[in-house]
C-alpha cells in the first residue's frame, strides 16, 4: 500500500510540474488580439515594444509603399490606427481587405512585422475569364 501511495504522489508531482511549466510558458508567449477601438482605449496598458495583434480593415487610399516599409491605416469603424509594416505582405494584400497584423506600439504608430489576410472559406470563380487566363 505504501508503494502505491508513493507512486501516486510522484505522478501527482510530475503532473503539477508540467501544468506549472505550461502555464508559465503560455504567459510569456501570449499575444493579445485587439481591434483598433480596443487598442486605442487600452493604449496605456501596452507599453512601447509589448507585442499584440491588431485586426481590422485596411482603409481605402491609405496604402503608401516606401522602399523598406509599407504604411497603411487599419480601422474597425470606431478608431483608426496607423500601421508601419517592415515585413513582407501576402499576395492578396491590398486596400479594403481585412488584415491581422502583429507588432507593437512605437509611439502613436503600430510597428508591425507580420501581416495575415483574413478571409472566409468561400471561393468564387470570377465571372469573366474563369480562374486562369486562356492561352
Amino acid at each position: 500500500m505504501d508503494r502505491r501511495r508513493a507512486l501516486f504522489l510522484v505522478l501527482g508531482g510530475v503532473i503539477a510540474l508540467v501544468l506549472v511549466l505550461t502555464a508559465a510558458s503560455l504567459g510569456n508567449n501570449l499575444t493579445y488580439y485587439l481591434y483598433p477601438t480596443q487598442a486605442a482605449e487600452q493604449r496605456a496598458q501596452f507599453s512601447d515594444g509589448e507585442r499584440f495583434r491588431l485586426a481590422g480593415l485596411v482603409v481605402e487610399g491609405s496604402l503608401v509603399t516606401e522602399r523598406d516599409t509599407i504604411e497603411f491605416v487599419v480601422t474597425d469603424g470606431g478608431a483608426d490606427v496607423v500601421v508601419v509594416l517592415t515585413g513582407t505582405t501576402p499576395p492578396l494584400f491590398t486596400e479594403g481587405v481585412p488584415v491581422l497584423v502583429e507588432g507593437a506600439w512605437d509611439g502613436e504608430v503600430f510597428a508591425a512585422d507580420t501581416v495575415l489576410i483574413r478571409h472566409d472559406e468561400n471561393y468564387e470563380i470570377p465571372e469573366e475569364g474563369g480562374a486562369f487566363p486562356e492561352g
